[in-house]
C-alpha cells in the first residue's frame, strides 16, 4: 500500500481499476505513455483470473492498384457483332434486343470452341420431358438470332453431332463442364481423328472455372488421325490446322506440294477484315446497359 501512494516528479505508480493489489504498475510522466500503461493494466485481468484470449489480427486485403478496371478481360459473345457485309444494320440492333431479353429468361455462359457442354433441351414429341447431351464444342457460327454451335459425342462407338441454334427457345440450360480453348477455332476434323478424343461421359462433372478476370486456359493438345483417306484436306492452308501432327501422315514431298495453295498475303489484305474495336465497344455498352435493367 505504500507504493500505491508514493508520489515523485517523474515516476508514480497507479492502481489497477479491477481494485487488485497485484496490478500495481508505474505510470510514466508522458500523458500517452501513461494511456498505453492503464490499457494493457486493465486487460490483463479477465473479470475470472484468467488472462485474456488471444485474437489474431484481421488479415490484410491485398489490393492490386496497377490493374485497373479497364484491364480486366471482358467478353463478348462473337455473334453480337454484326458481319462486314451488312446491309442493314437496323436489322441487327432489333435482333440485338431479342438476344439481351433470351438471356434475361436463360443464362448463356461464356464458352469457346474446344469446351465441352451439357445442353438441356425440351422434348418437341413428349409434353414436359427434355433431353440432356454433353459433348466438345466443334464450331460455332451464324450471327445474331441465327448463331448456331455443335457438340460432338461418341455413342455406342457411333459419333453423334447436334447443331444447336444458341438462342432457341426449346434450350432450358446450358452448363459449362470443361472451360477451354483448342489451337483452332473450328475442330470439325475430328471426325477423323481416334474416337478417345470425342468420347465423354454423360454423368461428367463440371470442372471448377478459372478466376474472374483470369485468361482463358488454352488447351495444346494434338490429336491422332484415322488412316487416310480424309474427309477433307485438312493438310491444306485455307484450313489453317494447328492441332494436328502433319509430319506423322505426310512425306516431305506430299507437305511441299500441301504448300502449293498456301496464300501467304491473306494475313495481309487490310480489306479481308475489318476493325471491331468501336463497334464491340458500342455493343458491349448496350448489352450491359439492358442486362442491368
Amino acid at each position: 500500500m505504500a507504493a500505491c501512494k508514493s508520489v515523485s516528479k517523474m515516476n508514480s505508480t497507479i492502481r489497477c481499476l479491477n481494485g487488485c493489489c497485484k496490478c500495481v504498475v508505474a505510470a510514466p510522466s508522458h500523458p500517452r505513455f501513461f494511456q498505453v500503461a492503464l490499457s494493457r493494466c486493465v486487460s490483463t485481468d479477465g473479470g475470472n483470473g484468467d488472462p485474456p484470449k488471444f485474437q489474431p489480427p484481421p488479415k490484410p486485403v491485398m489490393i492490386d492498384k496497377s490493374k485497373t478496371e479497364a484491364s480486366h478481360r471482358r467478353f463478348l459473345s462473337p455473334e453480337f457483332i454484326p458481319p462486314r457485309q451488312r446491309t442493314n444494320p437496323f436489322k441487327f440492333a432489333i435482333e440485338r434486343k431479342d438476344m439481351i431479353q433470351r438471356r434475361k429468361i436463360i443464362d448463356i455462359p461464356e464458352f469457346y470452341v474446344g469446351s465441352v457442354l451439357a445442353v438441356v433441351m425440351a422434348d418437341v414429341y413428349t409434353s414436359g420431358k427434355s433431353n440432356r447431351f454433353v459433348g466438345i464444342c466443334t464450331q460455332r457460327s451464324g450471327k445474331g438470332l441465327g448463331a448456331t454451335f455443335v457438340l460432338r459425342n461418341i455413342i455406342d462407338g457411333q459419333g453423334v453431332e447436334i447443331c444447336y441454334d444458341l438462342y432457341s427457345p426449346r434450350i432450358q440450360q446450358i452448363e459449362v463442364l470443361k472451360f477451354e480453348k483448342r489451337l483452332d477455332d473450328n475442330l470439325m476434323y475430328l471426325r477423323d481423328a481416334l474416337p478417345e478424343y470425342s468420347t465423354f461421359d454423360f454423368d461428367m462433372k463440371a470442372m471448377p472455372p478459372p478466376l474472374p478476370g483470369a485468361e482463358v486456359p488454352i488447351n495444346q493438345q494434338k490429336v491422332k488421325m484415322k488412316p487416310r483417306p480424309w474427309s477433307k484436306r485438312w493438310e491444306r492452308s485455307r484450313f489453317n490446322i494447328k492441332g494436328i501432327p502433319f509430319e506423322l501422315y505426310f512425306t516431305e514431298e506430299e507437305l511441299t506440294h500441301a504448300k502449293k495453295w498456301d496464300t501467304p498475303w491473306v494475313e495481309y489484305d487490310m480489306l479481308k477484315e475489318y476493325d471491331t474495336s468501336n463497334v464491340e465497344k458500342h455493343i458491349w455498352t448496350e448489352v450491359q446497359r439492358e442486362l442491368s435493367k
